[in-house]
């Protein structure tokens, strides 16, 4: 499909689908954008704003399945697993078991940063090009440890990061640490800070993002959502939608965590396991650090805005459950007490959880969908959206036009999973 002029639906309006929308209008396609709820309310609104290119190595690595298993019995343990009887959650934990080896994690690295050194590009562009204000603050990333010991052990990663990957970090001792980010109380084991990390406000993003679209003529439907793809031979000719059916040249589907859902509709199994991660935004306290904060031991984030501060992370393998679970909440909380000198503020403004689009590799699904010539999944991105949604916006624009790809499609096919 080259033709400018061509109408492109994309099925999904978080970031990605916004990214998708994006690439595609400017390549000269007609858009319109469908999202079964409102405009980035799902797992682009509550998220933690980390554009992060330092977060290249997946979560299956050596040592993943044993880490996991001995924090299940935590019962403050940022990860859980909600017992149920799900064959396919199942044979997801068993497919990321097996690529918790060396090897595997590198070949996904390799795809992970090629999309997030790209985006980051991408990123500063767009600022540019389309005058976009979103609380953009390039101050890095500060990974914060408990313990010397588990400080020092993240030496090997960062080492490996820098010599594979360019990606360079910089070690602080405890005293050295509190200097950098005085929000930090004495004591720590030290950090890790990595300068070429940003962040921003996902929710204002996304409104940007929504004022840029339409700025260029895409159109958006919300709560639209999509009941059947009307099929002829190995192309989709229309949706049939609740708002009536919708005709395209060519389909994109960043539906996140929810694609599983459309599996019978695409004719194939898409394995991504919704991820349930949770965060509290408050007013920034006094003391409010300046620099975002991972606490590695606890996998809790800290993301300070400009007129407000989260609270963030932990992960949460529970289907596609609705309810708001207190006690993960409660981890945040309890987790700041321990690095922060004033880790929270009472008066909560928002509340929060999203279902992040999990892959038992690491890697998102870009590209076409096998047996259908002209509809394209983008989705699948872990807990990176936020950070390679341009990458991968621009890349399905190339991929729907038939130009030549500005990165390597192929750790993103979906056929890898057939």
């Amino acid at each position: 499909m080259s033709g400018a002029g061509q109408r492109v639906v994309v099925v999904g309006g978080g970031i990605i689908g916004a990214m998708c929308a994006y690439y595609l209008v400017r390549a000269g396609r007609n858009v319109t954008v469908v999202e079964q709820s409102g405009w980035g309310s799902g797992c682009s609104h509550g998220n933690c704003g980390f554009i992060c290119p330092s977060h290249v190595l997946p979560l299956p690595a050596p040592g993943a399945v044993r880490q996991a298993l001995i924090s299940m019995w935590r019962p403050n343990s940022p990860f859980r697993v909600k017992p149920r009887l799900s064959p396919s959650l199942w044979k997801w934990l068993w497919n990321f078991a097996r690529r918790c080896n060396r090897k595997d994690m590198l070949e996904a690295a390799r795809g992970r940063h090629a999309l997030l050194d790209s985006s980051m590009q991408l990123y500063r562009q767009l600022l540019a090009d389309e005058a976009v204000s979103c609380e953009w603050q390039a101050r890095g990333m500060l990974f914060v440890y408990l313990s010397e010991q588990e400080c020092a052990a993240f030496q090997t990663t960062a080492e490996l990061l820098r010599e594979r990957f360019g990606v360079a970090a910089t070690h602080y001792d405890g005293a050295a640490l509190v200097e950098l980010e005085p929000a930090l109380k004495p004591g720590l084991g030290g950090g890790w800070h990595f300068p070429a990390d940003t962040h921003l406000n996902p929710a204002v993003l996304m409104s940007e993002m929504r004022r840029v679209l339409e700025a260029h003529g895409v159109e958006i439907e919300e709560n639209c959502s999509v009941r059947e793809l009307v099929r002829e031979r190995d192309r989709v000719r229309s949706l049939v939608t609740s708002s009536g059916e919708l005709a395209g040249d060519a389909f994109v589907i960043a539906t996140g965590a929810l694609t599983p859902l459309l599996d019978r509709q695409l004719g194939c199994r898409i394995p991504i396991q919704p991820g349930k991660g949770y965060s509290l935004t408050m007013p920034r306290p006094a003391r409010c650090p300046a620099i975002p904060l991972i606490f590695e031991q606890h996998r809790v984030a800290v993301t300070p805005l400009e007129n407000g501060y989260r609270l963030g992370s932990t992960m949460e393998f529970a289907g596609y459950d609705t309810s708001l679970n207190e006690k993960r909440l409660a981890l945040l909380t309890a987790a700041a007490r321990h690095y922060l000198y004033e880790p929270f503020c009472e008066t909560v403004l928002e509340r929060w959880y999203g279902w992040r689009p999990m892959t038992y590799d690491g890697l998102p699904f870009i590209g076409p969908v096998p047996g259908l010539a002209n509809v394209f999944l983008a989705a699948g991105h872990n807990m990176l959206g936020l950070s390679m949604g341009p990458a991968t916006g621009k890349l399905v624009a190339e991929l729907v036009g038939g130009q030549q790809p500005h990165i390597a499609p192929a750790p993103f096919q979906v056929e890898r999973i057939l």
